[in-house]
């Protein structure tokens, strides 16, 4: 899964706009995180678009599972294509107050709020409201809706809550602004992040839907919403197709972060059982437009068809130089065979990444050995400096080596590697109390066998953990794989019922209060919260307090290398493969920027329509 790249990352670190005083505060329409941004108060427009892009025409895209629901933001049901991934953000149907960049990092501009405060201490923010903001209906946005929306993310979805934390409360000025309370100073992320919060319409949500009911936001639905993006609900098909079309009154299409975007007229999502009837689908031609792929496979030897001979359709790489997200085999610890750490890194030593890559990634893909791949915040060599002085804190409950030895992951390039790596996890093994008998690795107390199963809902989990289940396999254990529905994968990932599965997190140049949904105690029990492995340590714990209350940016990253040494000698994750850069296909309709934001690579929403080129694939020709 490579397309975190296309998504807004979350991120933190110091801000480099000057704080506002109490007597008078000072107002920016634009926050950078990490130095100024290149684009400043005065921003305008992004340097990549066109400013002249024309609108109209269809984006066709797939997707595998089903949906049940237009609410992305509670547990249950799965929310339709189009709206908030995994209920973080807006989506396409609801706007954020602030716009995270596309073209730098850490770095938000003006959305539904025009601008933003807070006091040097940290200790609070404000958001004044654009009056011009509206909702589909006219009716505007207001403080109200804000403060209505912050209290019920952060009741109902456990992501929110996780995410501001330290957030009190939300306070309506007047009715157009919004002043946020921390119950803690000097977290210079959380004035920043506010902006992320998805605004919902109160009056909407507390009306009565077509069947004379009260609405339940806490609830699924699939009552299109009132929204306040630039798409809303055209028609949809429950479970297998949601169309979206452009709003042309939009009240935000000329606001800088849009000028140039967002020019579909209209975007139409279709279902499929899996990944290879996608594949299908788009080869064929009407229904999926461009695909990002993700399977070296068909980016090294699968376009061979028709209409990529005839040129109809085009094939790029996009490089990136956005940090690389996490991507490994999340062992679930909330089950006792995982609990030994002896055991998670004696599997470790059983992946062989280097014959995955020859044989099943065509060489494509790089090895993984951070939770921070690509950037200054990934550890490496021994610690030292001000990373050695946190870590003393803790030395009597880190394991010695950490201190004295570089992290690496187990090499099979060379001649006997396997052998060599074989042996050391069976003595891991030995250690944690399971011997091989019989060709089987059994538990030396009991006879029991170690068993693993790998939960997937893709042909392409297969090949990600097909060569791992049949070298564990000789190796003893019983290990299989378990290909389930999107929405049996959906249920049991939330409720964490799985031994081992592939988790992705997108990390960004500024970590800070999402960590905690990845690592920390109080989300390792909390349904669908994105520790996967099920991670219940102190010291991990009060790592990522010191990454969310770093002081500086010489702070943060020596925060973040103590973090991310502590997670690797934990062997939490089994890292896996990344590739800095976006593997794209299209078929030939699309105009596009000369250029496109380095950060990410691609801006999908830059694009535009050719009509005539449209009109010529649809009649089953090709227009030069």
């Amino acid at each position: 899964m490579r397309f975190p790249t296309f998504l807004s990352l979350i991120g933190f670190a110091v801000l480099t706009i000057q704080p506002a005083t109490a007597q008078e505060p000072e107002w920016h329409s634009t926050a950078s995180l990490i130095g100024e941004s290149k684009y400043g108060d005065d921003f305008e427009r992004y340097d990549y678009v066109n400013p002249d892009a024309p609108k109209g025409g269809t984006l066709n895209s797939t997707t595998t599972g089903t949906f049940d629901s237009f609410n992305p933001y509670v547990i249950r049901g799965s929310a339709a294509a189009g709206f908030a991934v995994r209920g973080f953000g807006g989506g396409l149907l609801y706007d954020t107050l602030m716009q995270q960049a596309i073209d730098e990092p850490s770095t938000s501009h003006a959305l539904i709020a025009e601008a933003y405060s807070n006091p040097d201490d940290y200790s609070s923010a404000t958001y004044r409201i654009n009056p011009k903001a509206r909702w589909h209906d006219g009716e505007p946005i207001t403080a109200e809706d804000v403060v209505w929306s912050f209290n019920v993310l952060k009741e109902n979805s456990q992501l929110y809550n996780r995410y501001y934390e330290n957030v009190t409360e939300a306070v309506a000025v007047n009715d157009h602004e919004v002043k946020f309370n921390f119950d803690q100073t000097g977290n210079r992320e959380l004035p920043h992040i506010m902006g992320d919060l998805a605004v919902l319409p109160k009056h909407w949500w507390e009306g009565t839907g077509p069947d004379g009911k009260k609405r339940d936001v806490t609830a699924p639905t699939l009552e299109p919403p009132l929204g306040s993006g630039a798409y809303k609900i055209k028609s949809f098909v429950p479970g297998s197709e949601i169309v979206w079309e452009r709003v042309d009154d939009y009240w935000a299409k000329d606001l800088p972060v849009n000028v140039g975007r967002k020019n579909f007229d209209i975007r139409r999502y279709v279902y499929f059982r899996d990944s290879n009837a996608e594949w299908e689908a788009f080869k064929k031609g009407g229904l999926e437009d461009i695909r990002p792929e993700y399977r070296s496979q068909n980016w090294a030897q699968g376009y061979d068809f028709p209409a990529f001979e005839e040129g109809k359709v085009v094939k790029k790489v996009f490089h990136t130089k956005s940090p690389e997200p996490m991507q490994g085999f999340a062992m679930n610890m909330r089950r006792d065979k995982f609990k030994d750490r002896r055991v998670r890194e004696a599997l470790t030593y059983l992946f062989d990444f280097a014959t995955v890559n020859r044989t099943r990634l065509y060489g494509l893909r790089t090895r993984t050995d951070s939770y921070f791949v690509g950037d200054e915040l990934a550890s490496s060599g021994v610690p030292e400096g001000r990373e050695l002085e946190i870590l003393e804190e803790f030395r009597d409950q880190l394991p010695p080596e950490l201190f004295t030895e570089p992290f690496s992951l187990p090499d099979y390039s060379e001649r006997g590697a396997q052998r060599a790596n074989q042996r050391k996890a069976f003595d891991l093994f030995k250690q944690a109390g399971w011997v091989s008998r019989d060709g089987k690795l059994v538990n030396d107390k009991t006879g029991e066998q170690f068993t693993i199963e790998y939960l997937g809902s893709s042909p392409t989990d297969e090949i990600i953990a097909g060569q791992f289940v049949e070298d564990m396999r000789r190796f003893g254990i019983d290990a299989s794989i378990r290909i389930v529905d999107q929405a049996q994968e959906v249920n049991r990932m939330q409720n964490f019922d799985f031994d081992m599965t592939t988790a992705v997190l997108a990390q960004s140049l500024s970590p800070g209060n999402e960590q905690r949904d990845f690592w920390s105690s109080s989300a390792a029990d909390q349904p669908d919260s994105r520790n996967l492995s099920g991670i219940q340590d102190p010291v991990v714990d009060a790592l990522v307090d010191k990454v969310i209350f770093a002081k500086d940016r010489e702070d943060l990253v020596a925060a973040t290398h103590a973090l991310d040494r502590v997670l690797l000698w934990g062997y939490y994750y089994i890292p896996q493969w990344y590739t800095p850069e976006v593997w794209l296909a299209w078929w030939d309709k699309f105009g596009i920027p000369e250029k496109q934001p380095e950060y990410v690579g691609a801006d999908i929403d830059s694009w535009w329509i050719i009509p005539e080129k449209e009109a010529a694939l649809a009649a089953g020709g090709s227009a030069q």
